[in-house]
């Protein structure tokens, strides 16, 4: 199914459809079923050279094209840049208490995925595997689940005509169902992004706090923020004194340094924006009625305007034609009939060459 069908369907839906959506938006607050043994990736942001493999092996196996700036220009790195619709994974450079670090970015996988609760298309699923998937089929371009994305990671092809599409990282579904490892994770050279299950990252990242103290800030990017994510980062306490860091940190300077949001809470951001955007089916189901009777109401006035002009110009034709008939009567009383023929001609012929020539001027 297309958009357009999609959008003739809510047409048809009208009203009936919007009740049902209203029913919905006061539901409970949404959330989707959590995969215990789904797979994540653990990004340890002190072992990044910031090399960009990553980001020429999302490109080859994706299909997506290349850069302008070839991935062997590590100068790019300095540039804060996001990804795109055409660039699923970007590799920053971030300074930690003036020491330089790397991190990845691309999406992040949410366990309960806020643009798949803001999407009343139903575009984006999350599969037990971990990974959020997003079918186009039926997207209308309405790009609230860019808006929604506490990550702002999803990207829309706005280069395209017809049916542009929302791009993100799809964490290599395809690779993940043939038994492979995502593209970012087997090109990357120094083991700074770890792929397994999401439980034994979290026990993974744990261990290296423990074996390294102080190299790391004490906090699991991504296990619980925004609801828990797929992809999780760890980050460096550079500088900090020996010893875990308190909790209280997180809040501190070394994840606002690396680019990292951390008020985002524990609550998952579905839960938000359901109940936000919940009610958009329902402003969009009621839009073809509302500019449905408009534009019929727009014809209508157009018709009876058309009405009243014809009825106008019959009216003034009418009236020139009992002027001609008086006209004539009274040339045959006074001329007779013959001269009364030529009169009638005459104004008849008149009449006619002054119609074709104001019909002309409206061409």
């Amino acid at each position: 199914m297309n958009r357009r069908k999609f959008l003739a369907i809510l047409s048809a839906s009208g009203i009936v459809s919007a009740l049902g959506t209203a029913k919905v938006a006061k539901s409970a607050p949404h959330t989707f079923p959590y995969y215990e043994d789904s797979y994540g990736v653990l990004h340890d942001t002190t072992r990044c050279i910031g090399c960009r493999r990553c980001e020429a092996a999302c490109q080859q196996v994706n299909n997506l094209p290349m850069p302008e700036k070839p991935f062997t220009d590590l100068e790019v790195t300095s540039t804060r840049r996001r990804t795109t619709a055409y660039a699923w994974t970007v590799v920053n450079k971030y300074e930690v208490n003036s020491r330089p670090y790397f991190r990845k970015l691309q999406c992040f996988h949410c366990n309960d995925p806020a643009c798949a609760s803001a999407c009343f298309a139903k575009c984006f699923s999350k599969l037990p595997d971990g990974a959020v998937v997003y079918d186009g089929s039926q997207c209308v371009g309405c790009r609230y689940c860019m808006v929604a994305c506490p990550f702002n990671i999803p990207g829309f092809q706005y280069d395209l005509a017809w049916d542009p599409l929302v791009q993100k990282c799809t964490f290599c579904e395809p690779r993940l169902k043939e038994g492979k490892l995502p593209g970012c994770v087997e090109a990357c050279p120094v083991d700074a992004i770890t792929f397994g299950r999401r439980s034994d990252l979290i026990k993974i990242a744990r261990a290296r706090m423990a074996e390294n103290p102080g190299k790391y800030v004490n906090y699991v990017y991504g296990e619980h923020d925004a609801g828990g994510t797929a992809w999780m980062v760890l980050v460096p306490a550079a500088g900090a004194p020996a010893g875990p860091v308190d909790d209280a940190a997180v809040t501190g300077s070394e994840m606002e340094q690396m680019g990292l949001d951390a008020h985002l809470g524990s609550q998952p951001m579905g839960e938000l924006t359901y109940g936000a955007l919940g009610a958009v089916p329902m402003i969009v189901a009621f839009w073809p009625v509302v500019f449905g009777g408009a534009y019929a109401i727009t014809k209508r006035r157009e018709a009876m305007n058309r009405a009243a002009a014809e009825a106008a110009v019959n009216d003034a034709r009418n009236d020139v034609a009992a002027a001609v008939d008086a006209a004539v009567r009274k040339i045959e009383e006074t001329e007779g009939q013959a001269a009364a023929d030529r009169a009638r001609r005459a104004m008849t012929e008149a009449l006619k060459a002054r119609e074709e020539e104001a019909h002309g001027g409206n061409k």
